[in-house]
């Protein structure tokens, strides 16, 4: 279970577009009994004009303009509106790609989806290139209490509530340490049970999802572990219907966030279906006067469509910001070079000891889907390690146009294997040209005569390098890349092997 804490009252303290900047008034000196001098800082006038980031708000007998009040309650909805948009990242990601499962690929309530090659990744947010991915989002309010059979063998996931918050992992980083098990999943409201046999944990939410990957090498045991993922209602564990799995098989999707006033609807759509828990009830609060509102319908009038039209413009410009060029202290991974930790959450429950980390859940959940325990990087020899470069060498934003490079050094702290993967920076998915986006240890690219490898990136092959080694870039567009680590290794955790950053070829 996660931890609650309320810290919405102080984030809308401090919003970007709402604070106020006056000249101290004359009035504002006085004289105490004592003969000192008192001032009185920062106090408005009684009559007058208070300059702001808003323009000029003016003030008469105390009271604020009719004119002032209607561009006080416009920013003040905006301001909500804005912080709104980070707040509800990780919720309406897993609504957009649940929604698109359903919709264009037809997979029902307890369908997987298998996505196997790069061409069905194209939507999904900074995945990797390498394994398969096995993808469902039940919803338990059709279903009740809902079985996950794992098989035995190299799986690593887990099942997460629609927050994103992780119940369980499953396979080599989960309870069944990669032996298999029944994971039996409650939801918020259903009895509590306890049948042996079953790993039992509860969902904080009605929705759930279901992400698996498949780490053996081999296709035939690939296959024949993607074959044995189940999911079923806990009613019909006796005699279940067998699992489909599903193909996308080439059909366009897009695992981002909607833009514009469809990305209210989505969260209307979901705040109606789930519980609101203790953490968020400040941030419904203000939700109220934008028009979503749990038990209501979301007919947002043309004034409140415009404001929030707007600040999904610039909610997003903030979520790149945030992600893009972190400010969290120690997130880099060595102080000499410019990799970043991407998933930089203290915990998978997204909370800290006295607060939320909305900034850092922000970070997160604008690039990436989904969270585990195996995931956080803590682990010696098992789960993974995100790191992330959005800049070169020199600190510039990487560039389609140019090309560039990097060494990466022999002996890469891994039990299992590296990869390389170029992302765009508008949709966080692949870079889409056409060809493989990422390189790893696992294909076969070109080793120097002391182990190291030396990689590209480039919009056409740069002369005389292997093609292997290159990836392609295009023209006009940003791109950042993450380096992924599949179980790091002693060298990682104690910073003895150091990546080279990316860098500008001349």
């Amino acid at each position: 279970m996660y931890t609650r804490f309320n810290i919405l009252p102080a984030l809308t303290a401090t919003l970007a577009f709402g604070g106020l900047f006056f000249a101290t008034p004359a009035h504002a000196q006085g004289t105490t009994s004592g003969g000192k001098t008192a001032i009185v800082r920062d106090a408005l006038p009684t009559t007058g004009t208070v300059k702001s980031r808003l323009g000029d708000i003016e003030l008469k007998n105390g009271y604020p303009t009719s004119a002032t009040a209607s561009k006080i309650f416009d920013d003040i909805d905006f301001q909500r509106a804005c912080q709104a948009y980070l707040w509800a990242l990780p919720l309406t990601s897993f609504v957009q790609w649940q929604q698109e499962q359903v919709q264009k690929f037809g997979a029902g309530n307890l369908d997987y989806v298998d996505y196997l090659t790069f061409q069905d990744k194209l939507g999904l947010l900074t995945a990797n290139a390498t394994t398969p991915y096995i993808m469902a989002f039940p919803n338990m309010s059709k279903t009740g209490p809902l079985v996950f059979e794992i098989p035995k063998g190299a799986t690593a996931g887990g099942i997460a509530d629609f927050w994103q918050r992780p119940i369980t992992d499953t396979g080599q980083t989960g309870p069944d340490k990669g032996q298999g098990g029944k994971y039996l999943i409650l939801g918020p409201d259903d009895e509590e049970i306890h049948p042996e046999g079953y790993y039992v944990f509860r969902s904080p939410t009605i929705n759930v999802f279901s992400g698996h990957r498949v780490l053996d090498p081999d296709p035939t045991k690939l296959r024949g572990l993607i074959n044995s993922l189940k999911i079923y209602p806990y009613s019909q564990r006796e005699n279940p219907a067998p699992t489909r799995h599903i193909s996308p098989n080439g059909r366009k999707w897009s695992g981002e966030q909607p833009r514009g006033i469809a990305y209210w609807k989505s969260l209307s759509k979901i705040i109606n279906q789930e519980p609101v828990h203790e953490r968020d009830r400040i941030m419904m609060g203000m939700l109220q006067p934008l028009g979503i509102e749990k038990g209501k319908p979301f007919n947002p009038t043309e004034r409140q469509k415009k404001i929030m039209t707007e600040a999904s413009q610039v909610g997003e410009v903030m979520a790149r910001t945030i992600a893009y060029d972190k400010r969290f202290k120690n997130v880099k991974v060595w102080p000499t070079r410019q990799w970043e930790i991407s998933l930089f959450m203290k915990e998978t429950s997204q909370e800290a000891p006295y607060y939320t980390q909305v900034d850092e859940r922000t970070s997160w959940f604008y690039e990436a889907v989904g969270v585990s325990v195996g995931m956080m990087g803590r682990t010696v020899g098992a789960g993974q390690v995100y790191l992330e470069a959005t800049k070169d060498k020199n600190g510039h934003w990487l560039d389609g146009s140019k090309s560039y490079s990097i060494r990466v050094p022999a002996n890469a702290p891994v039990a299992q294997f590296w990869s390389f993967t170029v992302y765009d920076n508008e949709t966080r998915c692949f870079v889409n040209t056409g060809v493989q986006p990422d390189r790893s240890s696992r294909n076969d690219i070109v080793k120097n005569a002391d182990g190291t490898v030396d990689l590209y990136f480039a919009p056409t092959a740069p002369a005389g390098k292997p093609k292997s080694n290159w990836i392609k870039t295009i023209p006009g567009k940003g791109w950042f890349s993450y380096f992924r680590l599949y179980g790091p290794t002693k060298p990682y955790f104690d910073r003895s092997w150091v990546l080279s950053d990316i860098e500008e070829l001349k």
